[in-house]
């Protein structure tokens, strides 16, 4: 689920930044929230029909719907919450790189520096644009991924697969130090380099519906074209144990990494049917799973 603010929305917080501490906070909060979402309430009621519809005829693991699943009210909250957090932490990365990088700080400047993006790459054609940034984050959250595999990361990492029911909805559910270091920096670091906010007017709502496709209870493999894209099956097997295809398919978008990287994994006539981290004492609740990391 990642949306990068334009400069509409620099040019908003900028500008509630010149106002006194408090109210500042509050209308922060404010503008953010409802901006996102108003963005996200189409595009969630519409995935939630398209895949109540979808899995009752190609569910990978046939059983409950998904708004009956165990832990549907955190799932909810993270789908909630999450796109605010990310909105913050992306405009605040935007700010801080253009500052250090570029030495942009005042209000005006930031809204031109990422109008229409900088530099060789905002010259290139929209379409090609969208290729690069799709190629170049993909690339940036496969290495990101693996290293949230390691052990030192694995504690924030461990919340978006500690759903043991996967479902579209699951797709939200990562931890704020996972966001930050994960999606968030890989879009920043795209816009950093030139890329154009414009591309994800269209960027935007495709890679939210892609990954809540990665995550819904579907049996399709694509066939051949199962290299091209992510499919359903090819991200449940990362979400099984370490032993059985978790340590993966980390590829978000283009498994063709996973090919070139060796860590391609989708065996020929078998269906994954067991997902979690398998710790029994790790917490099922929203604000549970935020703090538990700090507790390792």
């Amino acid at each position: 689920m990642r949306i990068i603010e334009t400069n509409r929305s620099v040019g908003i917080f900028t500008r509630i930044a010149h106002l006194p501490h408090m109210t500042q906070e509050f209308l922060a909060v404010l503008v953010s929230f409802g901006e996102t979402f108003t963005r996200y309430l189409p595009i969630s009621l519409a995935l939630a029909v398209v895949f109540t519809i979808l899995t009752s005829f190609w569910a990978c693991n046939p059983g409950k719907p998904w708004w009956r699943k165990r832990d549907i009210v955190t799932d909810l909250c993270y789908w909630l919450f999450i796109p605010v957090v990310a909105r913050f932490l992306r405009i605040g990365m935007l700010i801080v790189g253009a500052a250090l990088l570029f030495r942009i700080t005042t209000a005006d400047g930031l809204v031109a520096f990422y109008d229409n993006g900088h530099g060789p790459l905002a010259a290139l054609p929209l379409v090609a644009q969208m290729v690069i940034f799709l190629v170049g984050e993909d690339i940036i959250l496969y290495w990101t991924h693996r290293l949230f595999h390691g052990r030192r990361m694995w504690r924030y990492h461990a919340v978006h697969h500690s759903s043991e029911e996967l479902e579209w909805i699951s797709a939200a559910r990562f931890h704020p130090i996972n966001l930050l270091l994960g999606g968030v920096t890989a879009d920043v670091a795209m816009l950093l380099l030139g890329i154009s906010p414009n591309v994800f007017v269209v960027l935007g709502p495709l890679t939210i519906a892609h990954s809540a496709f990665v995550h819904a209870n579907l049996n399709w493999t694509l066939g051949p074209f199962k290299y091209v894209i992510a499919t359903p099956v090819l991200h449940r097997w990362h979400h099984t144990a370490a032993d059985r295809g978790g340590e993966k398919n980390f590829a978000a978008t283009f498994p063709i990494l996973d090919v070139l990287f060796g860590t391609f994994y989708m065996p020929k006539g078998e269906i994954p049917d067991h997902y979690g981290i398998g710790e029994r004492e790790f917490p099922t609740s929203f604000q549970g799973q935020l703090v538990h990391p700090f507790t390792q």
